[in-house]
């Protein structure tokens, strides 16, 4: 049973420390921005680093599978205005090609918000359209949507709307999903005990499909069951409890995959990874 534990880990100073910092912390998977991620754009990632980067990893035995880049929080597929959505697209299709040329093959996002100015549907289809946008021009790279809390007026907090965006992508072997326990939780799901995470997952396969799952994250939650609110917590120190923990680990489903920390306190990343992989067996 192999299970791949890690932590979103710093790219400061270039991509290619990423794997260096995972690696660091006993990590074997690692999420990373490849790019700020406070930045719509940024200046092309040079030859030297992506060779360093691909180096690094293959040195320290990180296969693309074992890694989910993150796109920028600025981005927006969903936006109800034109020239906002163009940028998001434009910013979305970049984060793709980078992620092409260090050789991955996912990246993870959050789908969108309608921001009060048009309806759910119209905005989930505008996801799907920026995402075939994206699919037609590149190749290798799974768009990888995460659920959200459904914060404000974000999308992709219920099961469906994250199946109706998969209907309406054109290319279905590059659409995948990353579920988040800390936004499962807030959105409604109750995941803390062992028959709300079984009746959450048949859920999630009845209506999306297991074989969509491409990635979680794995974080406690500041926040309450149903609050709708985004807040990471440390494990085990928010509403979540052990439990889902120890049955995310415990269950082979979720092998082969990246399972990533997402949570506030770095420094308790190595504790947590090695927590994590104590509750096995």
């Amino acid at each position: 049973m192999m299970k791949y534990i890690g932590a979103h880990v710093s790219a400061e100073g270039g991509v290619q420390n990423a794997p260096l910092n995972a690696a660091a912390i006993g990590a074997k998977a690692f999420a990373l921005f490849t790019k700020n991620q406070k930045q719509w754009f940024a200046k092309p990632l040079s030859k030297e680093a992506v060779k360093q980067f691909r180096d690094n990893c293959e040195k320290l035995n990180f296969r693309p599978f074992q890694i989910l880049p993150h796109d920028s929080y600025l981005i927006n597929l969903g936006n109800p205005e034109r020239e906002a959505l163009e940028k998001s697209r434009e910013s979305f299709l970049d984060e793709m090609r980078r992620c092409e040329i260090l050789g991955l093959d996912r990246l993870n996002f959050h789908p969108g918000s309608h921001l009060g100015k048009t309806d759910e549907e119209s905005c989930l289809r505008t996801i799907a359209e920026s995402i075939n946008i994206s699919l037609d021009k590149t190749k290798g790279v799974t768009a990888v949507i995460e659920n959200t809390a459904g914060q404000g007026t974000n999308l992709g907090h219920r099961f469906e709307q994250i199946r109706y965006i998969i209907d309406h992508v054109e290319d279905k072997s590059r659409v995948g999903v990353c579920f988040d326990t800390c936004h499962a939780f807030t959105a409604g799901y109750e995941i803390r005990t062992g028959e709300g995470f079984k009746r959450t997952f048949e859920d999630f396969d009845n209506i999306i499909g297991l074989e969509y799952l491409k990635g979680m994250h794995i974080n406690d939650s500041k926040k309450d069951h149903a609050s709708r609110v985004d807040r990471h917590e440390n494990l085990g120190k928010g509403f979540l409890g052990e439990e889902v923990f120890r049955l995310i680990v415990n269950d082979p489903r979720f092998d082969d995959m990246p399972l990533i920390l997402e949570t506030p306190e770095d420094s308790l990343w190595q504790e947590e990874i090695e927590r994590l992989y104590s509750f096995i067996g």
